[in-house]
Order: C-alpha cells, then structure tokens, then sequence
C-alpha cells in the first residue's frame, strides 16, 4: 500500500499516556470526513491506544510502523 500523505501531522514524541491520545483526540475532531493525520509518538502505549480508538470511533488506522523506538500511525478519519 504505501506510506500515505497526509493532511495533518502531530509530533507527540516524548509525551506519555494518556497525553499522545488525547492530542490525536483533538485534532480528528477538527477534521473533515476522509483526511489524515500522521503521527509520531514515542510511548509503546500510544499504539494500543491509537488501535482502540479507531476501532470504536470508526476511524481507519491505515498503517502503522515501528523502528527504533519511533512509532509513526496514519489515522483517517471517518464519518
């Protein structure tokens, strides 16, 4: 599939839980239908978080990797 771009990034690394969600929280509520947002986090956390939250508010979580401690997600955001 491919990295996807993306309409909105958020930088939550060094930030702990559940602070990394609650920032991604805000700014999909911001959002239109269908964009996207790039994450970078650092808390191991932030990925079961982010997984949760896209399940039960519809969201797609459209990739996610993990490399040396950096955790990147690409959420788009559902209606």
């Amino acid at each position: 599939m491919g990295i996807p771009d993306s309409d909105h990034e958020i930088d939550a690394r060094g930030l702990t839980c559940p602070e990394p969600l609650m920032i991604v929280r805000h700014k999909v509520r911001e959002m239109s239908e269908g964009e996207i947002v790039y994450v970078r986090a650092t808390d191991p956390s932030t990925e079961r978080d982010l997984v949760s939250f896209c399940r039960f508010l519809g969201h797609a979580l459209l990739e996610s990797t993990r490399s040396d401690g950096l955790l990147e997600f690409w959420i788009r955001k559902g209606g």
